[in-house]
């Protein structure tokens, strides 16, 4: 089904909207976010994406509603994934409490802009390519099963190849400025550690969203919806990376679960590909999905790891000088 123009207009307009009364209005001043406000925040996302969703469901049809509702929340299970490799990349460079929303928006900002353009990539190729759907599903359950034998392994940071780079051609402060990513000294531009900080959770949004565009796009090959289901689950990214910061390492079975959604996903895929368009309904994944995201957070809760292998080395809510690393 076509989108009217208007409607690709008026949604990204509500979304800068959203953006700036965000930043320049809401937390004008930079402050920490405590757990509560960030509950609050994450709530009125997934409402406003319940809100756009029952909108499709009236004027887009049955079909349409589920496959909005399913990407939705494939994007957002996935999105819990790169919580905790934010709260890793924060903890490496002790970025300040009040500077981590700072680099959240602008990290969020470059998001809705990168996954834009893999949306339209990728709607153009499986458009003029039918055999591009068998590459997708093929790498989503690659990428799962990759996924599934690193589960209980974290990023090495200290020895990233896009931070070693950074570090090779930029001159980087010691310290902190504030909130500032560049600082002037003796006339020349010096970047600070929050730059380095915005650099990688913009390098590891692109690879979540490497892996999460296939996947929805195993559900709907509809641009409007895939861009819409991205776009209310990065919205809500920020806020709930402050609500579940300190707890989603307690969840260390998500990693399994997430594995099989890409796997079960990337399957649904093929087989659509090869049998027919909908052998396999929306409506199996979005249950599917529900139930492995669930089950595997359950799961972790009443069976909790170990708190020495779960470990991080960083509290959110610990003073810089408290985390394992320093910039």
């Amino acid at each position: 089904m076509a989108t009217s123009i208007w409607l690709w207009l008026g949604f990204n307009l509500a979304v800068l909207i959203l953006l700036a009364l965000d930043l320049g209005v809401f937390n004008r001043k930079q402050r920490e976010i405590d757990v509560t406000r960030a509950l609050w925040l994450s709530a009125f996302y997934v409402v406003l994406a319940l809100a756009f969703n029952a909108g499709v469901f009236h004027y887009r049809g049955v079909e349409a509603g589920y496959e909005f509702l399913t990407g939705y929340l494939i994007e957002k299970s996935l999105s819990l994934d790169n919580i905790f490799v934010i709260a890793l990349i924060f903890a490496h460079f002790a970025v300040p409490l009040q500077y981590q929303h700072r680099v959240l928006f602008w990290g969020i900002l470059g998001a809705l802009v990168m996954r834009a353009t893999l949306i339209v990539l990728g709607a153009s190729l499986l458009e003029n390519f039918h055999w591009i759907v068998f590459l997708f599903g093929g790498f989503l359950v690659a990428t799962g099963v990759k996924m599934l034998v690193a589960a209980g392994t974290r990023p090495d940071l200290a020895n990233n190849a896009i931070l070693r780079l950074a570090r090779r051609h930029l001159r980087v402060t010691p310290d902190y400025h504030a909130e500032r990513f560049v600082v002037r000294r003796d006339g020349r531009l010096w970047a600070t550690p929050l730059l380095l900080a915005l650099v990688l959770v913009e390098v590891t949004d692109l690879v979540f969203a490497i892996d999460s565009i296939p996947a929805i796009f195993a559900v709907t090959q509809d641009p409007f919806l895939v861009y819409t289901a991205n776009v209310f689950a990065i919205l809500g990214l920020r806020a709930l990376y402050f609500a579940l910061a300190g707890i989603v390492t307690r969840f260390h079975y998500l990693k399994y679960g997430l594995s099989l959604v890409l796997v079960v996903i990337g399957t649904k895929m093929i087989l659509n590909g090869i049998l027919g368009e909908k052998v396999v309904p929306t409506e199996a994944a979005l249950v599917i999905t529900a139930l492995l995201v669930a089950g595997s957070m359950a799961l972790s809760w009443l069976r909790p790891a170990d708190p020495s292998a779960a470990a991080t080395g960083w509290v959110p809510g610990s003073k810089p000088e408290e985390a394992s690393r320093k910039p």
